[in-house]
C-alpha cells in the first residue's frame, strides 16, 4: 500500500485476535488513518501468465478509491517483502478495467478483504480481515523500523508470512479441494479454514 512510486517494504502475520491487537495499537497511541473499509480487488495477467511467472503483479482495486497497482518482483530479506511499486488512482473501476482487457490482459482471479489503517511510529500497520482469517501488514522505510513495530504489538516475528493472499487463497483451494475461483466472503460462507489448511503460524498465540 503507497501512493505514487517507490520501494514498498512489509511484513505480513496471520492473527487470531484482531480486535484484541487493534485494542493495543490504540494503547500505544496509534492514529487510525483509514476506517474499516471493503476492498475489491482483481489481478490481471497476459494470456500467457507471464507476469506471475516473473513475480510480477497487476492489480485493480477498489475501496475509498479506484486504484491501478503496479509491483515488481519481490526480494526478501529477514522474513520482509521488498520490492517497487507504482500505485495511482484512476477515475473510474470499470472503464480502468476494460482499458487493462483491451490491451490483452486478463482476469486472473479476485479477491476481497476488509481494511483498517493505523499509523504508528513512522509505519503503516494494516488490519486485514480476509474470507479466510485475519493478518496485519506493516509497512515501512527498513526492516529495523518494522520489526519495532511488531515487537511492540509483541507479534512472534519468526511466524512471518512470505506469502501473498492470492498464493493462501491457492493453498487453501488445493487443501479443501474447492472448486470456486474467487476469494469472495461469499464464496466463504460456512466455511472454517484453519492455520494448518494456510500453512501459517498464528503469530499472537
Amino acid at each position: 500500500m503507497m501512493s505514487g512510486s517507490g520501494q514498498e517494504t512489509e511484513v505480513k502475520f496471520y492473527v487470531q485476535d484482531l480486535k484484541r491487537l487493534e485494542a493495543g495499537l490504540r494503547d500505544l497511541d496509534a492514529q487510525r488513518i483509514q476506517l474499516r473499509t471493503l476492498e475489491t480487488n482483481i489481478r490481471f495477467d497476459l494470456p500467457d501468465a507471464s507476469l506471475r511467472a516473473q513475480g510480477q503483479v497487476l492489480r485493480l482495486r477498489q475501496d475509498s478509491a479506484a486504484r491501478l497497482t503496479y509491483k515488481s518482483a519481490s526480494k526478501k530479506e529477514d522474513g520482509i517483502l521488498s520490492r517497487e511499486e507504482i500505485e495511482f488512482v484512476v477515475e473510474d473501476f470499470e472503464k480502468a478495467r476494460r482499458f487493462l482487457e483491451a490491451l490483452g490482459y486478463q482476469k486472473w482471479v479476485y479477491y476481497e478483504k476488509y481494511r483498517t489503517t493505523y499509523e504508528l511510529n513512522e509505519t503503516l500497520v494494516m488490519l486485514d480481515e480476509l474470507p479466510y482469517g485475519s493478518f496485519i501488514e506493516i509497512e515501512g522505510e527498513n526492516v529495523r523500523s518494522i520489526q519495532a513495530v511488531a515487537d511492540q504489538l509483541h507479534l512472534k516475528w519468526e511466524a512471518a508470512v512470505a506469502t501473498s493472499y492470492v498464493a493462501l487463497f491457492e493453498r487453501v483451494r488445493k487443501t479443501l479441494k474447492f472448486s470456486f475461483q474467487d476469494l469472495s466472503f461469499a464464496s466463504f460462507t460456512g466455511v472454517n479454514v484453519n492455520a494448518t489448511h494456510l500453512g501459517v503460524t498464528a503469530a499472537d498465540d
